[in-house]
């Protein structure tokens, strides 16, 4: 028995490229930038290490949870990234920068998450429960 690609077929499948092509343009544009009034919220451990400024340029030293080396935080240009690390794979330092509210960059070895709030206070929201 042959089979046929009929014409509905095709259709289907541009249809189907297309709205996939739309779903993904919609989703990388409605990403909210920072703004002014963002902050950096540095977590250690589960615990609040700091909060800082987006648009404060500056480099913080974060030592690592259990005093196992430490993180080097870099805030500049309204971008933030993790520069320097003592865990192994350095996962958090080829992250790279974050510059948007909502995006995070983890170091699960040292335990620090790094992460930008476009809200202001980064206090509040915090995680229902914390497993170790």
């Amino acid at each position: 028995m042959k089979q046929y690609i009929r014409k509905a077929d095709i259709i289907l499948l541009i249809f189907l490229i297309l709205v996939g092509i739309a779903a993904s343009a919609a989703l990388s544009f409605s990403r909210v930038d920072a703004g002014a009034d963002a902050k950096v919220i540095i977590e250690s451990g589960g615990e609040l290490y700091a909060t800082y400024s987006l648009s404060e340029d500056r480099t913080v030293e974060v030592p690592a949870y259990g005093n196992k080396g430490s993180n080097t935080v870099c805030i500049a240009d309204g971008k933030v990234s993790v520069t320097e690390a003592s865990c192994k794979n350095q996962v958090c330092v080829h992250h790279g920068e974050i510059s948007r509210s909502g995006e995070s960059i983890v170091c699960l070895p040292n335990r620090l998450v790094v992460r930008i709030d476009a809200g202001g206070s980064g206090e509040g929201g915090g995680y229902d429960s914390v497993t170790s």
